[in-house]
């Protein structure tokens, strides 16, 4: 298929070079599309920003799309551990080695595909994979180029199903790791709702779960992305948040603490957010 092969060859192009025709796509995109550049302005007004705060989000959204191709399909035996600075990674270390497993929560926000692939690059080896739930591409050409995304050394995809569901918490329980995007919709049923940004928000409920039966550490990460040809960092911090390890917690007050989490970090940097996710839609069939 075409967009396969297209996604190929712009896999051998320079990271950055792609990320330069990443943010003129991202302007591009918001020039042309009325209703995308309303979602956008909407969400990130109604959060508290200003055109000045988070109008470089257009450029960065480009940016990260335009990512894509290196980060899945670059030449093999190609790391990426040379394009990361590390701030707070003692905290994570840290944490595994205290023994009881270790959540991530990350938001839309800079460049999460690294994530994955520097962690799995740099603790892999030592600490174990990365073990985290994955749904395959909706889109079928864009299915085999996500899953060899996540087919790498350091890296195991589980099901997003109960049996899935089940190995995480054995993992974490066994000491081990994962990483997880909670300002994501969840399918209905599979959240409630809690405020974020002082709008209601249908939020997941899996992230507080998991912690509470595997007993894991839930810590805060994110990917910033520096200038182009600066690399990235990857930066962690505790999530603070009792209601997560309290069984006897509401989901809607561990939900709250976790949506409070993410809005901590996109606070740190509005011009890095996905605005133009529809974080407050409604699952279908939900009131």
């Amino acid at each position: 298929m075409f967009m396969v092969r297209l996604f190929r060859l712009l896999g051998h192009v320079p990271l950055s070079l792609m990320q330069r025709l990443g943010a003129m796509l991202g302007w591009l995109v918001w020039l042309l599309s009325g209703s995308y550049r309303r979602r956008f302005e909407d969400q990130a007004r109604a959060a508290g920003f200003t055109p000045s705060q988070y109008r470089p989000a257009i450029a960065a959204i480009g940016t990260m799309v335009a990512e894509l191709p290196w980060l899945w399909l670059r030449p093999s035996g190609q790391g990426v551990l040379h394009l990361v600075r590390w701030d707070g990674e003692a905290l994570f270390e840290d944490a595994l080695d205290a023994g009881k497993g270790v959540i991530l929560a990350l938001p839309h926000m800079g460049c999460w595909e690294m994530i994955g692939q520097s962690l799995a690059e740099r603790y892999g080896p030592t600490r174990g994979p990365l073990v985290a739930l994955y749904r395959p591409a909706r889109k079928a050409w864009l299915a085999p180029l996500v899953a060899s995304s996540r087919d790498r050394p350091g890296l195991k995809a589980v099901p997003t199903s109960v049996s899935g569901v089940r190995s995480l918490i054995r993992v974490l329980r066994g000491g081990g790791y994962t990483a997880i995007l909670p300002d994501q919709v969840p399918p209905l049923g599979q959240g409630v709702w809690a405020p974020f940004f002082g709008r209601p928000a249908y939020t997941m409920t899996l992230l507080s779960r998991l912690a509470q039966q595997s007993g894991a550490r839930v810590l805060l990460c994110w990917c910033e992305r520096l200038p182009v040809g600066e690399g990235y960092v990857m930066h962690f911090e505790s999530m603070d948040a009792p209601e997560l390890q309290n069984t006897s917690a509401s989901a809607e007050a561990a939900a709250t603490a976790v949506n409070a989490g993410m809005e901590r970090l996109i606070r740190r940097c509005p011009g890095q957010y996905l605005w133009s996710y529809a974080r407050y839609k409604q699952p279908a069939g939900e009131a």
